[in-house]
């Protein structure tokens, strides 16, 4: 199966040429302000792309997707998209979970503070994971920031050691997009927009 990825598209989503694949993976930030309109807009355009799966998370600018009820969600997405929220999937025997909560950063969606307050959500991935969808990055990997920095998140460092899942596609911090491989893991940073906001990086692809 071939998985084409993608991350903070922020708004410019119609902007993007996809290539082909069977599964669409969007791993959070799909919107700016996170209102009712721009997610609409985004559900609508990922509801029309040519892809046997659709699967979505939602990033810490998505607001609308923690604000509202599930039941109001539910109205809103088009039943070709999988939307996981500390939720999974399986897909041709692949078992996929995906969570938006990041660390603590001033005050935007789906923070959560590190230590217990951020473990009782990655505590509930699976261990049979296959590939592992969050917003954020893990601490060390893909993680850096404009100034160097390693931002990403030590409690989820430590899960997925225990996990180990073949991939993990997350986004959040623009400037590490890319791939890299180790402990048997692929690890994915798949934001398209660089850290202007500009739309110069191209969707990830790979193959299980």
């Amino acid at each position: 199966m071939k998985f084409v990825t993608i991350a903070d598209t922020h708004s410019k989503h119609k902007d993007l040429t996809l290539p082909l694949g069977d599964v669409l993976i969007h791993a959070g930030d799909v919107s700016m302000k996170g209102d009712k309109t721009e997610i609409t807009n985004f559900l609508s355009w990922m509801d029309s792309q040519n892809f046997e799966f659709k699967i979505l998370i939602a990033g810490n600018h998505d607001f609308y997707f923690e604000r509202e009820s599930e039941e109001q969600i539910r109205k809103h997405l088009p039943d070709s998209i999988i939307y996981l929220k500390d939720s999974g999937t399986v897909i041709n025997n692949y078992k996929i979970w995906g969570s938006p909560v990041t660390p603590w950063f001033f005050d935007w969606a789906f923070n959560r503070h590190r230590g217990d307050p951020i473990n009782r959500h990655w505590e509930l991935i699976p261990t049979n994971t296959d590939i592992l969808i969050t917003h954020g990055p893990m601490f060390r990997t893909l993680d850096r920031n404009n100034q160097g920095q390693h931002i990403g998140c030590k409690d989820l460092f430590n899960r997925i050691q225990e996990v180990k899942p073949k991939v993990h596609v997350c986004g959040h911090i623009h400037e590490s997009y890319g791939t890299i491989n180790k402990t048997g893991t692929k690890f994915i940073n798949a934001s398209v927009l660089n850290e202007h906001y500009e739309l110069i990086n191209s969707p990830i692809v790979f193959e299980l």
